[in-house]
């Protein structure tokens, strides 16, 4: 996919009894410097064009190439915190305009912070709320300033500002923040797309400032420019003028299609820094996140196991499974074989159609839990080709497998 690129490998042992931080790179500011106490990343090894490695944070390590379950409103729906970690998922993505609507940034603070509230004491990236206030709300107004908008839930009014954001993300104590920013929707023609790019980059100045100095707590960057390769290039550029600690790929999954997307994979993830993570913001399906690893990319978030848990969708190996469908009904066949989640351990694929088509709970519970296992067993995979050299292999038999399609009914 996207043609054949060098391979070469590269492991970096850290010295005994050190943690595993980034050692701060030329030119680096004294208050940079002082954010990356408690917080790095270390490759450990390269196959072509992906890398895996740690991110780490007081909170614990992040494995990478990794995946975050994304938890909108201070839950993973269908899912209690501890059975999200028995999947192997490090960190959560958290909503920074779901939280602030309901129940308030302010209120969380009050009661001890997001992973106090949540129960789920790992790290935390928080998002913008940027992309939320354009595809979500009504009667919004872009300006310099900010976005002001009207809730989605009662009317009321907004105004969501990169101070703004900053200040509900240190409320919620994220571990990762992220900068606040415009994603426009695709296609857009080139003039509005450069305008927006220009004014996320602003903003992104802006919230580098308000941001401050926090200690063990991160702020990552994100790259605008739609499918330009040269405004992407631009936007690159500020950014790592202004200085991040991690930096994301944005714009992107917002209607372009995979062959667009993975066209601007093929040059995006070069331009921003090497030693600095890369993520890729709301991707995606299984084939997609496989296409980024190839390209240079750290991390990955998206609703889709979730979501499709609660639809009667199951994601597998040999692709997805729409366990609605009359063919499960009489299959006393697990959903995925040698799958250790619940779901295939101790129930059959006719229980799982029942309570689905039933609307009982405890299907979309099954689902979401398989599905969860399901993108960080593929998560683990990918680690484990790209530190053997053997990442070509493993894309190939992914692909194979999913060609082959669900199993034969009986």
């Amino acid at each position: 996919m996207g043609g054949a690129v060098p391979r070469r490998r590269l492991r970096a042992k850290p010295a005994p009894g050190l943690a595993l931080h980034h050692i701060c790179g030329k030119g680096t500011t004294e208050r940079q410097k002082a954010n990356k106490m408690g917080f790095g990343f270390q490759i450990s090894a390269r196959d072509g064009r992906a890398r895996t490695g740690v991110i780490t944070t007081p909170r614990g390590d992040i494995r990478t190439p990794a995946f975050m379950p994304v938890g909108t409103a201070a839950t993973v729906k269908a899912m209690m915190p501890e059975s999200v970690r028995d999947t192997g998922a490090d960190i959560l993505l958290g909503n920074t305009y779901h939280l602030m609507l309901r129940p308030t940034a302010e209120r969380i603070a009050a009661l001890g912070g997001l992973h106090k509230f949540m129960n789920w004491q790992r790290p935390i990236l928080t998002d913008s709320g940027g992309f939320q206030v354009m595809s979500l709300s009504s009667l919004r107004k872009l300006s310099e300033e900010g976005v002001r908008f009207s809730s989605h839930i009662d009317g009321a009014r907004h105004m969501l500002t990169p101070e703004r954001s900053m200040e509900i993300q240190r409320l919620l104590g994220s571990d990762i923040v992220m900068c606040f920013d415009e994603c426009p929707a695709l296609p857009a023609d080139r003039k509005a797309i450069e305008a927006s790019m220009q004014l996320s980059m602003r903003w992104a100045q802006r919230s580098r400032d308000a941001f401050g100095d926090r200690p063990g707590h991160a702020l990552f960057g994100i790259q605008q420019g739609g499918l330009e390769e040269d405004l992407r290039a631009a936007s690159a550029e500020k950014l790592r003028a202004i200085g991040f600690d991690g930096y994301a790929i944005g714009g992107l999954a917002v209607g372009e299609g995979q062959e667009a997307m993975l066209g601007v994979l093929d040059y995006a993830p070069a331009q921003l820094p090497d030693d600095k993570p890369r993520y890729l913001m709301g991707v995606g399906k299984p084939d997609d996140i496989v296409g980024a690893v190839e390209r240079g990319v750290d991390m990955f978030d998206c609703v889709l196991p979730s979501r499709s848990g609660r639809t009667g969708q199951g994601w597998t190996a040999r692709g997805p499974v729409n366990m609605r469908n009359a063919r499960h009904r009489d299959d006393p066949r697990p959903l995925e074989e040698g799958c250790t989640c619940p779901a295939c351990r101790n129930y059959s694929r006719a229980y799982l159609h029942h309570v689905i088509k039933s609307d009982e709970i405890i299907g979309s519970m099954l689902l979401t839990w398989h599905n969860l296992t399901y993108y960080q067993r593929l998560m683990q995979g990918l680690r484990d080709a790209i530190a053997a050299g053997q990442l070509a292999k493993f894309v190939t038999e992914f692909h194979a497998q999913r060609a082959l399609g669900d199993i034969e009914p009986i």
